[in-house]
């Protein structure tokens, strides 16, 4: 909440200090509880066609018309606030990775989407379960196999959701080290699969181009190292389209 009310503290501010009169798009980021601005934009290219669809108000034809002259008043839809809709909304964004070869598809914070999808529904978790599946961002059905590789730094937080996979019916196959966690400390049945291409079979590649699993969850610490060895993995996933979470939060 305090990140929150910092954030529309910054939007007000910004706006009144640019003198924009209308919608602008700021991108934030949060860091280690510090608010950042990454950029501002005096536009809403994306937010308005987003909201007419889920209100049902035609907003650039009303722009339209009250540019040419007219009160928005004498329009169909008058002034004044909308009324609440008894719905919720979200958009997921879409990727093309898997046309652009030899591109990686860990995400950072530069913009790789190339399009987005919405999904309605009475709640917020149903509204954003339809766009990720929209967007092929979702999980596949139970008692489908999914492999997991997880960053040293991110196994404590793994691995909740991983005995949360686990209890939903999914078969877990996972690399050595994030094997023995999983055994270790959630005693529940895993598969290990080595990424060592060049140490035996089955490994990793091997998982995935068979599609003895459905979805992989990848996460990296950033060193170029992992970045080159987890890069097949992630490939080889999207190239099948099947959905690769290199993000903890996705996958929640």
């Amino acid at each position: 909440p305090e990140q929150l009310e910092t954030i529309v503290r910054y939007t007000t501010d910004l706006g009144r200090a640019l003198g924009v009169c209308g919608l602008f798009n700021i991108q934030y980021v949060v860091f280690e509880g510090t608010v950042y601005v990454i950029e501002v934009n005096p536009r809403g290219s994306r937010t308005v066609p987003f909201l007419s669809k889920v209100t049902g108000v035609p907003m650039v034809d009303l722009a339209v018309q009250a540019a040419l002259g007219q009160h928005l008043a004498d329009l169909p839809f008058g002034v004044g606030l909308w009324p609440a809709q008894p719905l919720a909304a979200a958009k997921a964004p879409v990727f093309s990775m898997s046309k652009l070869t030899q591109v990686d598809t860990y995400l950072g914070p530069e913009m790789k989407s190339t399009g987005e999808v919405m999904g309605l529904g009475d709640t917020v978790a149903e509204a954003l379960s339809k766009a990720l599946l929209a967007a092929g961002s979702g999980l596949p059905g139970s008692g489908s196999a999914i492999l997991l590789s997880i960053a040293d730094r991110d196994k404590d937080e793994a691995m909740p959701l991983i005995r949360r996979l686990s209890q939903l019916g999914y078969d877990l196959l996972a690399t050595e080290g994030t094997a023995e966690r999983i055994r270790d400390e959630l005693h529940v049945p895993v598969d290990t699969v080595t990424k060592k291409l060049n140490e035996g079979h089955p490994n990793v590649l091997d998982v995935i181009v068979s599609r003895r699993v459905s979805a992989v969850v990848n996460t990296v610490t950033g060193d170029r190292r992992p970045l080159r060895d987890g890069f097949l993995i992630r490939r080889s996933a999207t190239e099948r389209r099947m959905p690769c979470f290199t993000s903890l939060d996705t996958l929640r």
